[in-house]
């Protein structure tokens, strides 16, 4: 299988967001690179759906919470960057403050 560039950096990000899912799932505190790939990955799939810029940049914000993250991890992620590919080409999604600091859910049924 021969991959391009972009397309090996998509893999990498998918199977840190898995690792992401699943630890978050059993209630482990995602660090740095997970909580960035959890984001990033979801931004990414629903860019794939369709969904517009402003939809995916509304809905990514409530996807993780301070209690999901260990310490420190929402100050270090101040604003997470993808290029996604929407039905009608490549866009710049920017997610600031991607991790809430309340703890109400959001778009947690949307992550498929």
């Amino acid at each position: 299988m021969k991959l391009t560039a972009k397309e090996r950096e998509r893999l990498t990000v998918f199977t840190a967001a898995e690792v992401a899912r699943r630890r978050k799932e059993r209630g482990v505190l995602l660090n740095h690179p997970e909580a960035v790939a959890y984001i990033s990955d979801w931004c990414i799939e629903r860019a794939r759906e369709g969904q517009s810029v402003a939809e995916i940049r509304a809905g990514a914000s409530r996807l993780l919470g301070r209690e999901d993250v260990m310490d420190g991890v929402p100050e270090m992620v101040e604003m997470i960057q993808v290029e996604p590919v929407f039905p009608d080409g490549t866009k710049l999604v920017t997610v600031h403050d991607p991790i809430r600091s309340d703890s109400v859910g959001g778009a947690e049924s949307d992550e498929s």
